[in-house]
């Protein structure tokens, strides 16, 4: 990491009884874990703002505040958005 420079941080939006959740977790919890990222998930079913945003689409997964994936993580395109 470059001096000045902030770590990347992964968030996982999604919901208890997604098997598509389920996956992504897993993925996200790898691929953070060999690049020392860390990472954090929310549960939409608690909001209902979330819910409508993201209902159709979780899991959906976010890098540095900005929308990366949805549906299926793909580990290759997560490892290289966190430059690694």
């Amino acid at each position: 990491m470059e001096p000045g420079s902030r770590p990347h941080r992964v968030l996982l939006y999604g919901k208890p009884g997604c098997h598509l959740c389920d996956e992504a977790r897993t993925v996200v919890a790898a691929v953070c874990a060999s690049v020392a990222v860390g990472w954090s998930e929310v549960d939409i079913s608690t909001d209902p703002a979330l819910l409508h945003r993201f209902g159709e689409q979780i899991p959906v997964t976010f890098v540095d505040g900005r929308q990366h994936d949805f549906w299926r993580v793909d580990p290759v395109r997560l490892r290289a958005a966190l430059g690694s």
